[in-house]
C-alpha cells in the first residue's frame, strides 16, 4: 500500500485520511497526489514535480509537506489555536508556552502530536505536546506547553544557510 505512511502519519493528530490509490505517485522516496486531469499525462515515471506534493521519506522517516498539514487540519483533527505572539515566534522556530494557546481541539495528550492553527485558521506547522494542556489544576501559564517540529518558517531558515 502505497499510501501507509502518509496515512500513518495523519493518525499520529487523530486523522483517518484516505487517498485514492491511483493518485498517488510515488518517486525517489516523493509523494505526489494527482486529479483526473493530470495522471493520463503521467506516461512514464520521469518528472521533476507533479500534482501536489505530500511528503518524502527518508531513512524510513516520513516528512510531510505544508500541502498535507492543511489537508489534515480541514478534518477533525489534534490541534491547537494560538495567539498572534505564540504564532509569530512559533513560525520563527520557537517552542509554545501554554499562555499563547487560545484554544485546543481533538483528544491531546501529553506527548502527541498536534498541529499548530492561527487566528484565521491557517496551519503554521506541528509540535508535540510536552505539558497537559487541560488540566483541572492550574497551570503556570509561562509553562512550555509544546516543542516546535515542523514550522513554515523552516524554508526561509535553510535558505539563510545557503
Amino acid at each position: 500500500m502505497r499510501t501507509k505512511v502518509i496515512v500513518d502519519f495523519a493518525l499520529q493528530f487523530g486523522v483517518k485520511i484516505a487517498f485514492n490509490e491511483n493518485l498517488i505517485i510515488e518517486r525517489e522516496g516523493r509523494f505526489y497526489l494527482l486529479n483526473n486531469q493530470v495522471k493520463p499525462l503521467m506516461i512514464k515515471n520521469d518528472f521533476f514535480y507533479t500534482g501536489t506534493f505530500l511528503g518524502k521519506t527518508r531513512k524510513g522517516k516520513f516528512f510531510p509537506s505544508f500541502n498535507l498539514l492543511s489537508m489534515i487540519a480541514t478534518q477533525e483533527a489534534n490541534r491547537v489555536v494560538v495567539d498572534k505572539k505564540a504564532g509569530w515566534l512559533f513560525i520563527c522556530g520557537r517552542d509554545i508556552f501554554k499562555k499563547g494557546i487560545l484554544k485546543t481541539y481533538g483528544k491531546i495528550q501529553k506527548n502527541c502530536h498536534v498541529l499548530i492553527i492561527n487566528e484565521f485558521g491557517e496551519c503554521l506547522g506541528f509540535g508535540k505536546v510536552l505539558a497537559e494542556l487541560e488540566q483541572q489544576i492550574p497551570i503556570d501559564k509561562n509553562t512550555l506547553a509544546i516543542t516546535n517540529v515542523l514550522d513554515i518558517g523552516d524554508f526561509l531558515r535553510r535558505e539563510r544557510n545557503v
